[in-house]
Formats: structure tokens, sequence, C-alpha cells
């Protein structure tokens, strides 16, 4: 009954951070509650007995797109922002929309015929995924890294550098 209770806690949360993500006119703080979402959908993984899901959840969107994003963020935005008029030009269109994608996703999950989860230990799959990336694809891996870093260092260059109108 407890794990059912925080399970609904951690769902609640996850759907009101990705309401706030919409809702929000300020970019950092639309990117601040999406980074809240992200770690209570790894929080729901976790829940869910899937801890490589909840691990990659947390190191690649969370610590990762959340990173470059706020850096694209801060990049982009010069001086103060024009204030948001209106964020839905029609409500009623986008709420009748969400409920059909809702309904289709609802249906899909409840007629979705899936094979039942293989026991503890069953699964190799975070041992073969290690020894794959620290294997054979080693190389490719470590030059991703140093790629994402120059890319880092070139958007702060980019950023320090000054304006010709200044």
């Amino acid at each position: 009954m407890t794990a059912w209770i925080l399970f609904v806690l951690v769902a609640f949360g996850t759907l009101v951070s990705a309401v706030m993500v919409v809702r929000t006119a300020d970019l950092v703080r639309a990117v601040l509650w999406l980074a809240a979402s992200l770690v209570a959908t790894a929080g729901l993984y976790a829940l869910l007995d899937a801890g490589f899901l909840a691990a990659m959840q947390l190191l690649l969107y969370t610590g990762g797109i959340i990173t470059l994003m706020m850096f694209a963020v801060m990049l982009v935005r010069r001086g103060p922002e024009a204030p948001t008029a209106g964020l839905i030009a029609n409500p009623g269109r986008a709420l009748l929309a969400s409920l059909a994608v809702f309904g289709l996703v609802a249906f899909t999950v409840v007629e979705a015929r899936l094979p039942a989860a293989p026991g503890a230990g069953g699964s190799p799959g975070a041992k073969l995924l290690g020894q794959v990336l620290l294997g054979p694809l080693a190389l490719p891996f470590e030059a991703l890294s140093v790629l994402l870093l120059a890319a880092m260092v070139g958007a702060i260059a980019l950023a320090r550098r000054k304006d010709p109108e200044e």
C-alpha cells in the first residue's frame, strides 16, 4: 500500500511539473520545471524496479539535456524578455486535442498485449550494454564525449564575445 501511495505522489509530481513546463512564460523556469519532470520520471522508473532506466534518465536527460537547454536559453536570451500575450490562441481546441491524444494513448495501453517482465536477474540488458560500450565501442564513446566538450567550449566562447552594437 505504501508503494502505491508513493507511486501516485511521484506520478502527480510528474504531471504537475509537466503542466508547469507548458504554462510558464519564462524560458529559464520552463527548463527548470522540465528538469523536475524528468527527475520525477526517473523516480517512476525506480519505483517500477527499472533501476537502469532511472539512472539513464537522470544521467542523460536530467544531467545532459537540461544542461544543454540551459546553455541554449542563456545564449539566445538577450535583455529583458517581451511579455507573452497569450500562450494558447484557442484553449478549447487545445483541450480537445490533448484529450484526443490522451484517449489514444490510454486505449493503446489498455489494449496492448505485452509479455510479462522477466524475473529478477533474468535480463542481461545493463551488463551487456556496459560490455559493448566499454569494449568495441569505447573509442567512439570517448570521441563523442570530446565532441560534446568542444561544443560546450565553443558555446561559452560565443557567449563571451562582445556584440558589435555595444
